[in-house]
C-alpha cells in the first residue's frame, strides 16, 4: 500500500540563499503556478561566514528575525504545502545544524539542505517553466551568493548539472572587500573564476547547447544595468559587461557607483557577480545570454507540485539507482512489501506517510552496495545513499535513508549512538525483519498470525510457534537477532511459540 499527498490549491517555498531569503506563495491552476505573494529580504548569510566556516551571531540573528516574519506569513499552511531549502552557505557552515534548529522553530517548517547538483536541477526546472517549450538545448547559469550552478538541458529535462563554489557575495568579499574597484582586482577575480570553471569546460562545450540563459539576481541585475545604460540591447553580452567593468574601474569606489537599473541591495555584490559572469562568458565561449524569470524557488514549487501528482523525482531517482546498481528487482519488492507492513504495525498511530516512503525507498535500495562487495554490503549501500547525487532528495532525506539501510543488518550495538531520532526505530526494525524473513530470496509463505506492535518500551513481535517449527532457519536467525538486540541494550526473547521483541526507546 502506497501513500499519496493530497492536492493543495496553494503551495509555498522558502529559499534560504547565501545573499537573500525569499518566500514565494503560488496558486495551482491546471498544473501551472501563479504567484500570489512573495517576500524577499537581503540577509547576506554568506557575508556572515567566517574564515573558519562559522556563521557569526550577528548574521544568525538577522536570519532568524527574517524567518520569524516569514513564519507569520505561513501560519495555517500544512507541512505538505511548504518546502524550505537551504543552499551553499548552509551546506558549508560548521554550525549550520544548531542554526537550523533555531531557524525551524522560528519558521515552523523543516529546512532541507540541498546538494549543489540538486540545486542545479531545481534551478533548471524553474527556468524551463518560464521559457518557451522549444527544442534547442540550453545552457542555464545561476550565480548565487555562494555558488554558481551550470545546467545543460532540453525542454524540462536537465541533462548535465554542476555546482561550483563561485558566488557574488563570496567573490565581492574576497576581491573587493574594501570597496575599491581596480583593474587588478577584476583581473584577479575573473581569473579565479575561470580557474574554477575550467574543471567543467569539457562537459559544457559550445557545441553542446544552442541558447545561454541566466537566472536569479546577478543575471537580472546585469541585464537591467546593461540595457538601461545602453551597454547592450536587452541581453547580457560580453562587450556590454566589459563596458560596465570599465565604468566601475573609472568610478574607483563602490560608493561612487550610481547606474541606471542598479538597486541598492545589489551594489555590494555587483563587482563579484560581474567578474564571475565575465569568467563564464570567456571560459565557456558565451557571446550572448538571455535571462529567465524562473529560478530555484520556482523549481522547488514545481517539484512540490509533481509530488502531489505522483510525479515525484525521488521515485525516478530510486528507479535509476536500481538499474545502475543492478538490484534484484523481485527481491527488492518482496522486502519492500513486508517492510511497509512491518513499519505500519510497528509505528501504530504514529505511522507517518513520509516515513512510509523512506522505508519503501530504503527497502528497494538496501542491496545496492553488493556491486562493491558482498561482505559488509550494507555499509557500502549506506555510504552510497549518504554521499551520491540523488536528484529530488535533500541531504537530510539521504542521511535518513542511509541510516535505515545501515541498520538492516550487522551490529546493533553500533547503531544505538547513531539513531538520535526515536521515530527511526520502527523503520529500522521493519526493514531488518523484512530482510530476515526473505533471506531465501524466494516467495515465502508467511505466518497467518504475524504482528509487530509498539508497546510501552518498544515493540512486540508475535507469530505462530508451528510456523517457527516448520521454518527452523528463520527461527535460528531470530535467535541470533535476539543476541544482536541484546548487545544494543534491547531484548528479543522466545516465549510459548511467540517472539517478543522489546526495544527500550
Amino acid at each position: 500500500m502506497t501513500t499519496t499527498v493530497p492536492p493543495y490549491p496553494v503551495l509555498a517555498t522558502v529559499d534560504l540563499g547565501s545573499n537573500s531569503f525569499r518566500l514565494q506563495i503560488s496558486r495551482v491552476v491546471d498544473d501551472q503556478l501563479y504567484t500570489l505573494d512573495s517576500l524577499k529580504e537581503t540577509v547576506r548569510l554568506g557575508a556572515g561566514l567566517t574564515s573558519d566556516k562559522l556563521l557569526t551571531q550577528e548574521v544568525q540573528d538577522r536570519a532568524l528575525a527574517c524567518l520569524a516574519r516569514f513564519g507569520e506569513r505561513l501560519r495555517g499552511f500544512e507541512p505538505a504545502q511548504v518546502r524550505v531549502v537551504g543552499t551553499n552557505t548552509l551546506r558549508v557552515a560548521k554550525n549550520a545544524p544548531a542554526f537550523i534548529e533555531q531557524a525551524e522553530a522560528r519558521l515552523g517548517f523543516p529546512i532541507e539542505i540541498i546538494a549543489g547538483r540538486e540545486e542545479a536541477r531545481l534551478i533548471y526546472l524553474g527556468a524551463a517553466h518560464s521559457l518557451p517549450a522549444t527544442k534547442e538545448k540550453r545552457l542555464v547559469v545561476d550565480i548565487g551568493g555562494g555558488s554558481t550552478e551550470f545546467i545543460i538541458g532540453a525542454q524540462y529535462k536537465p541533462l548535465v548539472t554542476e555546482s561550483l563554489p563561485l558566488g557574488c557575495v563570496s567573490y565581492s568579499l574576497r576581491y573587493f572587500a574594501d570597496g575599491v574597484l581596480t583593474k587588478q582586482a577584476f583581473r584577479d577575480a575573473t581569473l579565479a573564476a575561470r580557474n574554477e570553471i575550467q574543471r567543467i569546460t569539457q562537459a559544457y562545450p559550445p557545441d553542446a547547447w544552442q541558447l545561454a540563459v541566466g537566472t536569479s539576481g546577478t543575471a537580472r541585475s546585469l541585464r537591467d544595468i546593461l540595457e538601461l545604460n545602453d551597454y547592450s540591447d536587452g541581453d547580457i553580452t560580453l562587450t556590454g559587461m566589459e563596458r560596465l567593468r570599465g565604468e566601475l574601474i573609472r568610478r574607483g569606489q563602490l560608493r561612487n557607483v550610481a547606474l541606471n537599473g542598479l538597486k541598492s541591495d545589489r551594489l555590494p555584490v555587483l563587482p563579484g557577480g560581474l567578474a564571475i559572469m565575465i569568467g563564464i562568458f570567456e571560459e565557456l565561449g558565451v557571446d550572448r545570454m538571455i535571462v529567465a524569470e524562473g529560478a530555484l524557488r520556482d523549481g522547488v514549487l514545481y517539484d512540490l507540485l509533481g509530488r502531489q501528482q505522483e510525479k515525484d523525482m525521488r521515485d525516478t531517482t530510486v528507479t535509476a539507482f536500481k538499474r545502475r546498481y543492478h538490484v534484484d528487482l523481485a527481491q527488492a519488492e518482496r522486502v519492500a512489501t513486508l517492510a511497509e507492513r512491518f513499519y505500519r504495525m510497528a509505528a501504530g498511530d504514529d505511522a507517518d506517510a513520509d516515513m512510509v516512503k523512506q522505508v519503501l525507498w530504503a527497502a528497494r535500495l538496501h542491496e545496492i552496495g553488493r556491486t562493491i562487495a558482498h561482505t559488509a554490503y550494507h555499509k557500502h549501500s549506506a555510504y552510497i545513499l549518504q554521499h551520491a547525487d540523488m536528484p529530488g532528495f535533500s541531504r537530510r532525506e539521504q542521511a535518513t535513508l542511509a541510516l535505515i539501510v545501515l541498520g538492516h543488518r550487522g551490529d546493533m550495538g553500533k547503531m544505538v549512538p547513531q539513531v538520535r531520532e526515536p521515530v527511526l526505530w520502527p523503520a529500522i526494525i521493519a526493514l531488518r525483519l523484512a530482510v530476515l524473513f526473505h533471506r531465501s530470496r524466494t516467495e515465502v509463505a508467511l505466518p497467518q498470525a504475524l504482528d509487530l506492535r509498539p508497546v510501552s518500551r518498544g515493540f512486540e513481535l508475535t507469530l505462530e510457534g508451528e510456523w517457527l517449527d516448520a521454518n527452523p532457519l528463520t527461527a535460528s536467525a531470530l535467535k541470533q537477532e535476539s543476541a544482536q538486540w541484546k548487545t544494543a541494550g534491547f531484548c528479543l526473547n522466545f516465549r510459548q511459540g511467540q517472539v517478543q521483541c522489546v526495544t527500550p526507546i
